[in-house]
């Protein structure tokens, strides 16, 4: 790892456990073990460090999703497979995926920051879930659904039940299957 990655990753991580607030270049430096003269070079301001941390963690994220749905055989297949890989993401990443939550468009943790240039990054899954969408009405396995909408509803399901996981103090069995197959049954054809 070089040392602008392990930067990239500690801030990820004090990103998701302290928020934008509560995250310092100072401590960003400390937790990658190196000067803090350094984090500046590579990301000039916190908010540039946030941004691009955030990025690197929805780029990550739509290379597993597009790779775990390339064996699907249709679109209501690829849809249950988006939407489980989505989910074992965040556990598989527990440590950095909260950053993504405190950056994401639907959260007003950091008012002040470019909520546009946000919104065009998570804008990347939305359009992956309209192409899926897409794909399963054309295949016949969808119903026929308005697609931009269903797209943000089904977004809208799944960052409900990640919030409800990392942000609240409800224990819920079997949320993450559950919010999967409520998906497929709004869904299917």
């Amino acid at each position: 790892m070089t040392k602008k990655e392990g930067i990239l990753l500690a801030a990820q991580e004090l990103f998701a456990r302290c928020g934008y607030a509560g995250t310092t270049m100072k401590m960003v430096a400390e937790q990658a073990g190196v000067a803090s003269g350094l984090v500046f070079h590579y990301y000039d301001s916190k908010e540039n460090l946030f941004m691009q941390a955030g990025a690197e963690l929805i780029d990550t994220m739509i290379g597993v999703l597009r790779q775990a749905i390339e064996a699907a055989d249709n679109g209501c297949e690829a849809m249950g497979i988006f939407v489980k890989a989505y989910l074992d993401f965040t556990i598989d990443n527990v440590k950095t995926f909260p950053t993504l939550i405190r950056c994401s468009p639907f959260s007003d943790d950091n008012p002040d920051l470019d909520r546009k240039k946000i919104a065009a990054k998570f804008r990347q899954l939305i359009d992956l879930i309209e192409e899926i969408l897409q794909k399963g009405i054309e295949d016949g396995s969808i119903r026929p659904l308005p697609v931009n909408q269903a797209a943000f509803m089904v977004y809208g399901v799944i960052v409900g039940a990640v919030r409800t996981r990392f942000l609240t103090p409800y224990d819920i069995p079997g949320l993450y299957s559950e919010a999967r197959e409520f998906i497929i049954r709004s869904v299917r054809a």
